[in-house]
């Protein structure tokens, strides 16, 4: 049973900005570092970024930096990742993950280092 949802994704052209949203309902947000993922089409899995739970942020993809911000809301078990100036190369399934190693975000965005994945939202960057 899928105890966190993402949401948010759609279509959107280059340029533009969306905002995904995870809802979490089966474990505290505060006492964990929340992950971000992506898969594109015929692509391996790829971390974006991670959010502790003072709001730090460990960035995994250079390709987002400047571009993409995570903030949480742990009262409201929820944490964003703001996408802005969004590529064609941004398409993919995004997916919010917990990480492993509880408050910590992992060095590296090794899919290995997250559990509780979700269903995933699709983004499209596209004219």
């Amino acid at each position: 049973q899928v105890q966190r949802v993402e949401s948010g994704g759609g279509l959107v052209q280059p340029g533009g900005s969306l905002r995904l949203s995870c809802v979490v309902s089966d474990f505290h947000l505060d006492g964990y570092g929340i992950g971000w993922f992506r898969q594109a089409p015929e692509k391996a899995r790829e971390g974006v970024l991670c959010i502790s739970p003072s709001g730090h942020t460990t960035y995994y993809a250079d390709s987002v930096k400047g571009r993409f911000t995570s903030a949480r809301d742990n009262a409201n078990n929820t944490v964003y990742l703001q996408m802005n100036s969004l590529k064609p190369e941004d398409t993919a399934v995004y997916y919010c993950v917990r990480s492993r190693y509880d408050i910590m975000c992992p060095r590296r965005g090794l899919e290995d280092s997250f559990d509780a994945w979700g269903q995933g939202t699709q983004v499209t960057v596209s004219s």
